[in-house]
């Protein structure tokens, strides 16, 4: 019997971190903003009628480094035009991050705070405006919920933010992994949060639902809060391990699953979540049908430098 479905792999190409998760619609978006060409992109997003995918694709847009001028003067030229001022808020939060890093709090200097704060406030007040500009849209709710989260704002403006997006896109797997991190514990919520709102959120939705996946990432926040030892200890205990398998039989092992733009960031969490508990086969099957599209998460929990070089490791390994 086939569990997954593979794809031809050719091993001489190395596995590398791939933006665009081998989507052709997003490589060429990802081209136009390096290269500031506003117009052409926005007419591709336009054109998308998915609002789960236009979301997915301004996302990654927005990681494109140096945008941040040319998204401006794209705002002024097009002032009666929604989706440049999306861009522009969505890429003043990951301009935010950039300025924060990646560091613990207490690492972060008081002028990195500020300059997160000031972006954030900006991407705050652009994202707001398409919000009521374009009220059906999904995509501002979305990024409203990255941007309250850094701005530590309280819990209830987090969840009013999360079920706007939902009466938009119920289902969305990125809204609700945004929700999960909000609930985590170094978010302010707990591992008891964060465990029943994966758990309740998979078991609400549909067999071959994404959200399976919820579980995964909840139990490897979890794994990254205990120390060494004791971290492997709890993914491999019987109780996580039965949790895990029935994530992955419940989303995208269950036939009814259908891949999504960016389905590759799933499949690599659970690659690695079974690579790291030592349930080789299933690992391996994992990574035979990603073939070499690395996404820098979860992989950055490893190895925040090198996640293909981490994600090359263990698939090695796995293959023994």
């Amino acid at each position: 019997m086939t569990f997954f479905r593979r794809r031809s792999r050719d091993r001489s190409v190395p596995p590398a971190v791939d933006p665009a998760c081998g989507n052709e619609t997003l490589a060429l978006m990802l081209r136009q903003a390096e290269a500031g060409d506003w117009p052409a992109l926005c007419a591709g997003l336009a054109a998308v009628e998915d609002p789960s995918e236009l979301t997915w694709l301004v996302a990654g847009v927005s990681n494109v480094a140096g945008t941040e001028e040319g998204l401006a003067k794209a705002v002024a030229d097009r002032p009666d035009s929604a989706l440049p001022l999306l861009l522009s808020g969505a890429r003043q939060i990951s301009w935010a991050w950039e300025a924060r890093t990646r560091a613990r709090s207490q690492h972060v200097s008081q002028e990195q705070w500020r300059v997160f704060g000031e972006r954030l406030e900006v991407a705050e007040q652009q994202l707001f405006e398409v919000a009521e500009r374009e009220p059906d849209w999904l995509a501002p709710w979305y990024f409203l919920q990255i941007s309250g989260r850094g701005a530590s704002l309280d819990k209830e403006a987090g969840r009013i933010r999360f079920e706007a997006a939902l009466r938009r896109c119920p289902g969305h797997l990125d809204s609700h992994r945004q929700r999960l991190q909000q609930l985590c514990a170094k978010w302010g919520g707990s591992h008891q949060q964060m465990h029943a709102f994966a758990r309740e959120s998979m078991l609400a939705a549909p067999p071959g639902s994404p959200l399976g996946e919820l579980v995964v990432l909840g139990h490897l926040e979890r794994w990254l809060d205990l120390p060494s030892g004791a971290d492997h200890s709890y993914l491999t205990s019987p109780d996580v391990l039965a949790e895990l398998h029935e994530a992955l039989g419940r989303s995208i092992l269950h036939p009814d699953y259908v891949r999504p733009a960016g389905w590759q960031s799933a499949y690599n969490t659970f690659a690695m979540v079974f690579a790291l508990v030592g349930e080789k086969w299933t690992a391996r099957q994992l990574f035979e049908a990603i073939g070499p599209t690395v996404t820098e998460s979860p992989w950055h929990y490893l190895s925040g430098d090198d996640p293909a070089k981490t994600f090359t490791a263990l698939r090695e390994r796995c293959a023994k």
